[in-house]
């Protein structure tokens, strides 16, 4: 259930979605809000809370192959620690994190968030954000929850936020989030070293390097098309 708190904010297709007339576009002039529930046909992205843990632990006991530059928890008490973690960054305005539920089966299949807020002009929505955090369980992986997931997330940030900027980061070793990214249409914009701490097995405390890709308003349209596209 909606309330002015947590709005859910549905994405619906139109028959032939267009560039100039995106179909499923919503605003809400309303102040910013750091929970907001996004609704798709395949998955539903809602605030993150403590209730979930047990939920994204399940989700995470499979294979793990892919999480190798991801932060996965994988006991209880690790996920617990890490949910606290990003509430806690919400409630400084540091992050915005969801839980993603597929629709198929109501299933808690994975996390994801918006980061590194940025407020340049004054405005109660930010101006700049990045999209990153993201992991499926094994089964949701290449599937369109993640395609429409993205598509919710960037759709939020440029026509709600009304953002100029949103930037997706990896680790540069990390071939497999480059390919996805680029995928997506965003513009490879370079390698920033010594970026933030590594999430590998065994590089506890160690710098990273990152790779640094971006969506910039004017791209926006192109790139939505192309996700609805993807999604048929």
């Amino acid at each position: 259930m909606s309330s002015a708190r947590n709005p859910v904010i549905p994405l619906s297709y139109p028959a032939r979605a267009t560039i100039d007339d995106p179909g499923y576009v919503r605003r809400v002039p309303a102040p910013f809000d750091d929970r907001p529930t996004l609704r798709g046909r395949h998955v539903e992205l809602v605030p993150l809370d403590v209730r979930y843990v047990d939920e994204l632990v399940e989700a995470a006991s499979g294979d793990r192959d892919t999480y190798g530059f991801t932060e996965v928890p994988a006991t209880r008490a690790q996920m617990a620690a890490y949910v606290e973690r990003f509430v806690a960054q919400r409630e400084r305005r540091e992050a915005v994190p969801f839980v993603q539920r597929r629709v198929a089966d109501d299933r808690v299949v994975g996390c994801t968030r918006f980061l590194e807020l940025r407020w340049w002009r004054g405005r109660t929505d930010p101006d700049e954000v990045e999209i990153g955090g993201t992991w499926l369980a094994a089964d949701a992986q290449r599937s369109p929850v993640n395609t429409e997931a993205k598509l919710l997330l960037l759709a939020h940030a440029f026509d709600t936020w009304g953002v100029w900027r949103v930037a997706l980061c990896t680790d540069a070793r990390n071939e497999r989030s480059r390919s996805a990214i680029e995928r997506i249409g965003a513009q490879f914009e370079g390698i920033v070293r010594n970026h933030r701490l590594s999430t590998v097995d065994g590089e506890t405390g160690r710098p990273r390097q990152t790779a640094l890709f971006s969506l910039v308003v004017d791209e926006w349209p192109r790139v939505r098309q192309r996700l609805l596209d993807k999604l048929g």
